[in-house]
């Protein structure tokens, strides 16, 4: 454990965080805040630093407790007499710009400010979407997250100039002035924040926000929406109803599934989302996501997101021929289609005249029939092909493009470099270009600043990113293929599929 976690975790412990299930006030408080249900551990393929179970710990079970009083919220930091005075001038910023205002203000005061302790372990930057540079972006490819991520990066900008004028009435160090700043802090409040009932911009929570991720449905969840989605047939005696709504997962409850502020103690509570055994990584749920909003909030993707979504170009008079929201209609990770999107294209593959009697099959989650069946696969089939063509780059060179990008990340010398440059791609030039390192000694330094490893890690995620949505096309080519296979055994008459 490195001496700034010890700092926080002995801090942590004399301002009353626990992961201890009683609540006693000690008259001594331990040298650490845990140690009865938890430890810190690395998890290299999960995340990093996390929390692990020091112990077999039940389902439900209270894991850790921090107090209000430990909470940096809007409420704790404008007690600062200076900070609250001077905000009552820019009555116009937003909850979530007060509080990133609060976190650089705070760290402006140095050793004197009462998280220092937690500042210090906050991280140096963060890989979300408003930190990419123009070269991530467009290796985004998709033009749905190249805009994702230009909206990112202007809101970000406008909140920065907005922000800005405060920061600099209350003298902040030139160094909290400046855009990379904001996005630093804005990033840890998008990041980092946990939901309280009386501030929508939340709290950020010392100990509790060493959590890492899981999405919604990595468990028990997770088995129950696999096993109800396919080609919506009603299965196993479930509701197509309940189908849907496993697809549409409420994210907009609260960012946090595992636990929340609890007024009759006056603490964050958390508590273990299932079983864990001794030594496991003990995860929270921060709500469902796809890999682009992950990345656009938190700075990371999921290689098996059960909440991930591809949307494939729709005919506007399909949009207008059913009910179904357009958000509703996608294609899941695994490739098979959503629900919804198949029950439109059931309609809408029948012929008009004929629509109201099938409706009852439609809504119920059943086939029309055996050729409408195969006429809605064969379309999905080939607007995933038409996409799959049409990007720049294919699954395969993408897969090799990432394993050069992991070379590029290891060379640490000239020599390497040179090694790296005479058997890579034209991308990885372009990139060493873009970053103005295109050969020699000088660019084998530079590229273990702390700027250029950021960039490699974020054009990494994009490039993961990218490679996930291929996957996720191809395995819906794949996925309809097979049921096309499957149907055309029971049907007996010829389909003219040339009308698609």
């Amino acid at each position: 454990m490195d001496e700034k976690l010890e700092i926080l975790l002995k801090w942590a412990a004399k301002v009353g965080i626990s992961d201890s299930e009683t609540s006693q006030v000690q008259t001594h408080p331990p040298l650490t805040c845990l140690g009865h249900s938890l430890f810190v551990s690395h998890f290299p393929e999960a995340g990093g630093r996390g929390l692990a179970a020091l112990r077999d710990i039940r389902k439900g079970k209270l894991i850790l407790r921090v107090p209000r009083s430990a909470l940096m919220t809007r409420e704790t930091v404008l007690k600062d007499e200076r900070l609250s005075n001077a905000l009552n001038a820019h009555s116009s910023l937003s909850p979530t710009q007060i509080l990133s205002i609060c976190l650089l203000y705070e760290v402006d005061k140095g050793s004197s400010s009462w998280w220092y302790s937690y500042l210090m372990n906050l991280p140096i930057s963060y890989d979300v979407l408003a930190a990419f540079g123009e070269f991530e972006k467009q290796a985004l490819q998709v033009e749905d997250a190249i805009w994702a991520t230009q909206k990112a990066t202007l809101k970000a900008e406008l909140e920065w100039k907005e922000a800005n004028v405060l920061m600099k009435e209350l003298n902040l160090k030139p160094r909290l002035l400046t855009f990379k700043a904001w996005l630093w802090a804005s990033a840890t409040i998008s990041s980092r924040t946990l939901h309280v009932p009386w501030d929508v911009a939340g709290c950020l929570c010392p100990v509790g926000d060493l959590f890492n991720y899981a999405a919604p449905g990595e468990d028990l969840n997770f088995k129950t929406q696999s096993s109800s989605f396919g080609i919506s047939h009603c299965v196993d005696g479930h509701d197509p109803t309940d189908m849907l709504h496993s697809e549409q997962l409420d994210y907009h409850s609260g960012r946090l599934t595992d636990g929340g502020f609890e007024e009759d103690v006056a603490a964050y509570c958390f508590y273990a989302r299932r079983h864990y055994r001794k030594g496991e990584q003990v995860l929270l749920c921060y709500g469902s996501y796809t890999n682009i909003e992950l990345l656009e909030h938190y700075g990371f993707i999921l290689n098996e997101n059960p909440g991930e979504k591809i949307f494939i170009p729709l005919e506007s008079e399909l949009c207008f021929s059913n009910t179904w929201p357009m958000e509703s209609m996608y294609i899941q990770q695994c490739g098979k289609p959503s629900f919804a999107l198949l029950s439109a294209l059931r309609l809408w593959a029948t012929r008009p005249n004929q629509r109201r009697s099938v409706s009852h099959l439609v809504y119920s989650g059943s086939q029309v029939s055996v050729e409408n069946e195969i006429l809605v696969m064969n379309w999905i089939l080939k607007k995933c092909n038409f996409v799959l063509k049409n990007l720049p780059t294919s699954f395969e060179g993408d897969s090799s493009l990432l394993s050069d990008i992991e070379k590029l990340q290891d060379s640490f010398s000239s020599v390497q470099l040179k090694n790296v440059l005479a058997s890579s791609t034209g991308h990885i030039r372009a990139f060493l270009e873009a970053n103005c390192l295109e050969r020699g000694e000088s660019s084998a330094k530079m590229l273990s600043s702390l700027n250029i490893i950021q960039a490699i890690g974020r054009w990494r995620l994009a490039i993961q990113w990218r490679l996930s949505y291929k996957e996720t096309l191809i395995n819906c080519s794949s996925y309809c293929s097979k049921v096309i296979e499957s149907l055309s055994f029971q049907n007996d008459s010829r389909i003219d599929l040339s009308v698609i």
